[in-house]
Order: structure tokens, then sequence, then C-alpha cells
């Protein structure tokens, strides 16, 4: 698969999170979140009175927090089979807003010498503090599909399989994950990201701010404020099997 025309880097992208339960309960939400697009090999740095907003930290990700995030990454591709040494790797994720981050799902794209994208990788995280990383290469239409390896909501088993989409281009970055409990079935819980990267200068980080300050400390909240809604509703609770990490993943 041959990327198009990247955006401008380091972007802001803001937009929109969607998630759609389906049953049981139905229930669906949206929320106006913004995120960052960086290069691993050149992470932004904004003015001092700025940075509280703007830093990325290798122990909020994959692999070892004594390492680079781009070193995290790397190690982990090749653990999964997959050299993307000499590639440019940009990731798509939350900065610490004063010390705090919350990625559910913090994506990284692999780019090869020659324009190609030789994978992606889909990090998870949980509200327990776990994560996951799944290996994915994609399809023409930027799609792929994986089993489901790791527990997320307390309402869902680690059972299923998810289709995943993403784009990555200047007019729009995307991420789509849509459980299905077996191929071919019908979805039973969907979650989409969408917006528009712009560059990210401070004036517009600032702009930001003001319109969604707290933004990830506003993501931790809704997720359990929506967990506590669908438990008073009597939706089973599904217990939690032991963690056991991937290799490269702590």
């Amino acid at each position: 698969m041959v990327t198009r025309e990247l955006p401008t880097l380091p972007a802001l992208v803001e937009g929109k999170v969607k998630h759609t339960r389906r049953g049981p309960i139905k229930h669906r939400f949206t929320n106006r979140v913004y995120q960052w697009l960086v290069d691993l090999d050149d992470l932004p740095v904004m003015p001092r009175g700025l940075r509280s907003f703007s830093t990325f930290h290798a122990e909020d990700h994959i692999g070892d927090p004594q390492a680079s995030i781009r070193d995290n990454i790397e190690r982990f591709c090749k653990i999964q089979g997959v050299d993307v040494s000499g590639h440019q790797i940009i990731m798509l994720a939350n900065a610490r807003v004063f010390g705090h981050t919350f990625d559910p799902l913090s994506v990284f794209w692999a780019i090869a010498p020659d324009g190609s994208l030789t994978c992606v990788v889909a990090e998870v995280h949980n509200t327990y503090g776990e994560r996951h990383a799944y290996l994915l290469q994609l399809d023409e239409a930027g799609r792929a599909g994986v089993d489901k390896a790791f527990y997320v909501s307390p309402f869902f088993d680690v059972a299923g399989r998810y289709d995943l989409n993403f784009t990555l281009s200047p007019a729009v970055v995307s991420s789509t994950v849509v459980l299905k409990p077996a191929p071919g079935a019908p979805a039973v819980f969907s979650a989409t990201f969408s917006g528009r990267p712009e560059r990210a200068t401070p004036r517009r980080l600032i702009t930001l701010l003001v319109k969604m300050p707290f933004v990830t400390h506003r993501t931790s909240l809704l997720i359990r404020m929506h967990g506590v809604w669908l438990w008073i509703r009597r939706l089973p609770v599904v217990a939690r099997p032991v963690h056991h990490p991937q290799e490269g993943t702590q």
C-alpha cells in the first residue's frame, strides 16, 4: 500500500469520537476531542508555558519506559516479524495534560522510505492500566481485521473480531474499530474518531485548550460515567481475566 500525501507535522486533529453499542442495551454518544499527530523522530517542542499540555512519554505507551517511543515501536514490530527500522513512524495520540494522559487507542503508521505503508500498530488501553498492541497489515482501502485479544470494556468478554479502518491524509485523519462476535456477524459495538489535521502552532493549541480544557481527564471521566450508566441499567458485567502482557509491550 502506497501512502498518499501526508499531513504537515506536527498537527493537531480536532474531531469527534463516536461510540455505538448495539445491544443488548443500546447506547451511543458523541464527544468532541483533539489529538496530536506527530513524527516520532521530531516530537513537538512548544513554548515553556504550553509544555504541560504537549509532552509525550514512553511510559504512556508500550515498551520500555526508559527507551524512546520510537525504539519501543520498532522493537515490538521486530518481535512480530516486521522490520520498520529506517521508517518514518507517525503517531496519533494524546499528549499529557498536567501530567495526565489516557489513550483508549493510539495509532502508529510505519512508512517505508519509498512511501509505502509497511504496517500500522494499534495500541489499546483499558481503564485498569493495561495495554495491548495489534500489528496490522492494511489493504488498499486502509482496512484490516484481527481477532480480539484484550479485555477493554467490562461488558464484553475477550472474544470476537475487530474490523478496523484507518485514514491518514491532509484532509482527514480517522480510525474506526468495529467489534463483531464472529466474521460476518452483525456488529455489537463500534468506535470512530475523525478530524481534520491542522499544523500544531502555539496559537492553535491555545485555541483548543480554551475549547476543550483537560481533554484527557475528561475522556477518562466520560468512559467511567458511561460505564456506570450501563451498570445501573443492569447490563451484565464480564469478569476481567488475568492480563498477560505481550512481549515488547511492558
